[in-house]
């Protein structure tokens, strides 16, 4: 372990010198470095005189190759050797798979439950209705014009009796189209290895690790929490089931932000 410890520093001093070296050819100051790569100079200080031991491999990773890319060094190999490149592979997450004839016998028992709630509200009023409609007494021709106009057409009876049902059939609408609701909170999705720390309001450390790619993460909008994110370009992010640009609360790759406790997202400082 100490070899391996010993190995990485000397791999990433050659990583540190070369890079100095490179920007004083081209005549650049720490200050304009550190404006160009929007990094704090104690950073770009740190990444020249190979002071990185403190923060995680991702992060020392990312700010190398920003470095590197704006002097136009390529330090790839010096990274592979150095190990600051090795990431802890993705674990495996095994999912059931629901097979097709399941998934129609769900559907057909979710039509049935409605067909039968439906069955036992209009049934009772069909047959509180019935006796009604077959009580009533056959109209025949008389020759008494007024008892003739006193009496009701049948048929006018039996619309009312439909009228009166209607109400009953339309509420079944509301059972059978429930409202869709949009997923609440933060939701992240990895498309590629990036780092992720989540701690609490108190300091409380509730996840630190490398996130690997097709990983989600989700947390209710109510939670109060601080997120660091390495690597954003690789992470997408939904807010209440709206896309969220992180690079709003990004500096050199990294994100930091807080998910306050009204499901709102505030940038945080170093």
């Amino acid at each position: 372990m100490g070899q391996s410890n010993d190995r990485r520093s000397d791999d990433a001093e050659r990583c540190g010198a070369r890079l100095a070296r490179a920007r004083e050819s081209a005549g650049i100051t720490l200050e304009q470095a550190s404006a160009r790569l929007k990094m704090p100079v104690r950073v770009v200080r740190s990444l020249e005189n190979d002071e990185w031991q403190s923060e995680p491999s991702v992060f020392v990773r990312g700010h190398l190759r920003s470095y590197a890319k704006m002097l136009g060094v390529d330090i790839e190999q010096d990274l592979v050797r150095s190990g600051v490149n090795e990431v802890r592979p993705a674990e495996l997450v095994s999912h059931t798979h629901t097979p097709k004839y399941r998934h129609m016998f769900e559907q057909a028992a979710r039509r049935g439950i409605y067909i039968a709630i439906t069955a036992f509200i209009v049934v009772p009023v069909w047959l509180a209705t019935k006796p009604h409609l077959s009580s009533m007494p056959e109209v025949q021709s008389l020759d008494i014009p007024s008892f003739a106009a006193g009496m009701g057409d049948p048929a006018s009876q039996a619309d009312a009796s439909v009228q009166e049902r209607t109400p009953v059939i339309a509420s079944m609408a509301a059972i059978r189209a429930p409202a869709a609701t949009e997923p609440q909170g933060l939701s992240l999705t990895f498309t590629d290895d990036s780092w992720l720390q989540v701690t609490t309001s108190t300091g409380e450390v509730l996840e630190q690790a490398v996130i690997g790619s097709g990983e989600k993460r989700q947390w209710d909008a109510r939670e109060d929490l601080r997120i660091v994110l390495g690597n954003i370009a690789a992470i997408k992010a939904r807010q209440n089931g709206k896309p969220v640009d992180l690079e709003a609360f990004s500096r050199a790759n990294v994100a930091r932000f807080k998910l306050s406790s009204d499901g709102s997202l505030v940038p945080t400082s170093d």
